[in-house]
Order: C-alpha cells, then sequence, then structure tokens
C-alpha cells in the first residue's frame, strides 16, 4: 500500500511538473512575440532654455523646433516671435492624439510652467486624452487626430499676477485645423497665456 502511494505521489509530481514546464513555454512564447518598447532619444537640445527635441516627434514638429531654434539663437531674441513658436509647438503637440503611445503620453508638456504641470496632466487626462488607446507595442487600431495647419489670430503682450506678483505676459489666439475632415469636431481653437520667468516663457494658462 505504501508503495502505491508514494508511486501515486510521484506521478501527481511529475504530472504537475509537466503542467508548469508547458505553462511556462507558453508564457515565454507569448511575452517574446511581444515587440519590444522603443525607447525614445535626445536629437538636440536648446540649452539655455532646456528645449529638448526627441527622436519620436513627427516630422512637422521637427520642422517647428528648427525654426525655435533659430529664434533663440539670434543675439537678440525676438520675443513675440519665440512666443508665437512655442504657442505652435504647444497646439500640435497637445491637440495631436496620433502619435502618442498612451492617454498618460500627454503633449505639450515642455512648454507648461512646473507649478502647473501636474494639474495639467491631470486636467488632459480626464478630458481631451481620455479615451486614447494603448500604443506601447504599435497594434493600436483606433483612428485618431493629428493637426495640420496652426493660424495665429492675434498676440497681445499683457501683465499676469503669478505668485502674488505681476509679470510680462503674452496671450494668444490660434486656431488650427486637422489633417483629415472627419477630425472636425474636435477642438479647433484656444487662448494661451504665456509668462516670463528669467528668459524663458511659460503656459500658465490655457482656455
Amino acid at each position: 500500500m505504501k508503495l502505491k502511494k508514494k508511486a501515486k505521489i510521484i506521478l501527481l509530481s511529475i504530472i504537475v511538473l509537466i503542467i508548469i514546464g508547458v505553462a511556462g513555454i507558453i508564457f515565454y512564447k507569448i511575452t517574446s512575440n511581444k515587440p519590444a518598447v522603443k525607447e525614445t532619444k535626445v536629437l538636440k537640445t536648446i540649452d539655455a532654455y532646456g528645449y529638448e527635441l526627441k527622436d519620436n516627434k513627427s516630422k512637422k514638429y521637427k520642422e517647428l523646433f528648427k525654426e525655435l531654434e533659430e529664434i533663440l539663437l539670434e543675439t537678440e531674441v525676438d520675443e513675440e516671435a519665440y512666443v508665437k513658436k512655442i504657442a505652435e509647438l504647444f497646439v500640435y503637440d497637445f491637440y495631436s492624439l496620433s502619435d502618442k503611445t498612451a492617454k498618460t503620453d500627454v503633449g505639450g508638456v515642455d512648454f507648461v510652467q512646473a507649478s502647473a504641470l501636474e494639474n495639467f496632466l491631470v486636467n488632459a487626462e480626464d478630458t481631451y486624452y481620455k479615451y486614447v488607446e494603448s500604443n506601447l507595442y504599435g497594434d493600436r487600431k483606433q483612428e485618431l487626430p493629428m493637426v495640420n495647419e496652426i493660424t495665429i489670430e492675434s498676440i497681445t503682450p499683457t501683465e499676469y499676477v503669478y505668485n502674488n506678483q505681476k509679470a510680462s505676459a503674452y496671450e494668444i489666439k490660434l486656431n488650427w485645423t486637422y489633417t483629415e475632415d472627419k477630425y472636425s469636431d474636435y477642438q479647433s481653437s484656444a487662448t494661451l497665456t504665456f509668462v516670463k520667468e528669467d528668459i524663458k516663457y511659460y503656459l500658465v494658462e490655457l482656455q
């Protein structure tokens, strides 16, 4: 009887080991077939201002970034031209969803004032980015908008109360189109307010 019990225990152990082995092989095949998540690389940096251009940005964004770099490398920076360009970059990056990997991959963050960034991200993820599906492995089927042409309607020098102090600012109104008419129901205009800190302008208000 004892020998039979031992044989049953051994047989059961072998079966359990086989099941674990098969499960391990299946898990390995599933996970190994997933393409690796591509890490982004920094292509260019505008050192004095801390702006970075990453390799996952679109051709259009890279062109706008180059234009920003040219403005900021002038001996005397044209501040109005500077603010116009970062407003375009923000609109293009924030409102283009097709190139985003997930709802947490919010665009335009490079231009948002640091103390407002957390609230900005929460609002973005709860509203405009709420239904963006994950595309970490490049297999998303969801169709999403891409900004096409941006038009600056007006730019107005102003003052903005910031940290209980008045600061130099610009209010800029823009509208834009998308690459396809089917996205015409998406937001297509905004008013942005940029405040100056040291040499750099930051987005502090988006309407």
